[in-house]
């Protein structure tokens, strides 16, 4: 199977990037570049908005393929491919309502090239904090935006039992979690295995031909969708339970080590 790969899916946060020194080891910027010395494509997989790329895309120095953003509701490419799919309306007014009841609920909001809080709680502080350089910028703005503005993905900063009770309010959205602070909304039939597949409609690969790397919740459906699926080390257990294989630490050439140990490199 490894040696028909033609696509590989990176997780940012804990993937590519290591929370322990914010930065991209070197083994893995060695081994993207190798991947496409083979012609193999290779593309980011991220919870994060399409305005939030540069920030990482930086520091890796890498062009990529392509963008899979907002769990999979947001891929686009450097030429003009672009497919997307927002949340209902009905859903965000929802949502508002609740946290109009929870006003001590701090939430995000994440549009094509703009994201925005509704508020910035001690708990949004820190967990941006622990990003380092990668954090995005912390904004503040009117939620009724999402009447005007198409919005791909919404995130609670609440714990599990929170979550819950919020999705039940929600007809349309399903969650994700890849912190313990926050969880992310979705389309209930959007993710990040939507993201392959968008990429494999554009360039004719199979899911077989497909292997993706990442470390949390969110990560957890492209993992079992994936030909391939690898967790990271020090990822979650719904990734790793998810995952065909679990390798070894993002500081401790992950990454490389399994495209190794499956022969795509």
């Amino acid at each position: 199977m490894a040696s028909s790969i033609k696509a590989v899916f990176f997780d940012i946060d804990g993937t590519l990037t290591s929370f322990v020194t914010h930065e991209v080891p070197q083994s893995t910027k060695d081994a993207i570049e190798a991947l496409k010395a083979k012609g193999i494509k290779v593309f980011i997989a991220t919870g994060r908005a399409p305005s939030q790329m540069t920030i990482v895309t930086e520091r890796l120095g890498i062009t990529f393929d392509g963008y899979m953003t907002m769990t999979g509701q947001y891929c686009f490419d450097d030429h003009g491919f672009l497919k997307k799919h927002d949340i209902s309306k009905t859903d965000l007014r929802i949502f508002l309502d609740y946290l109009a009841a929870h006003p001590e609920v701090g939430a995000n909001f994440a549009e094509e090239d703009y994201v925005y809080f509704n508020q910035i709680t001690p708990t949004i502080r820190e967990q941006y904090a622990g990003l380092g350089a990668t954090a995005p910028s912390l904004v503040v703005d009117d939620v009724n935006r999402v009447f005007d503005h198409p919005t791909y993905q919404f995130s609670a900063f609440v714990g599990e039992d929170e979550e819950r009770r919020i999705v039940d309010l929600l007809p349309d959205c399903r969650s994700v979690r890849w912190h313990p602070s926050f969880c992310d909304f979705i389309p209930a039939d959007g993710g990040k295995p939507a993201g392959i597949r968008a990429f494999m409609e554009l360039y004719g690969f199979a899911r077989e031909e497909t292997i993706a790397f990442g470390d949390g919740g969110n990560d957890a459906d492209m993992l079992a969708y994936a030909g391939i699926g690898v967790a990271m080390g020090d990822g979650g257990d719904k990734a790793k339970a998810a995952a065909d294989y679990v390798t070894d630490t993002v500081d401790d050439d992950g990454i490389l080590n399994a495209l190794k140990h499956f022969d795509v490199l």
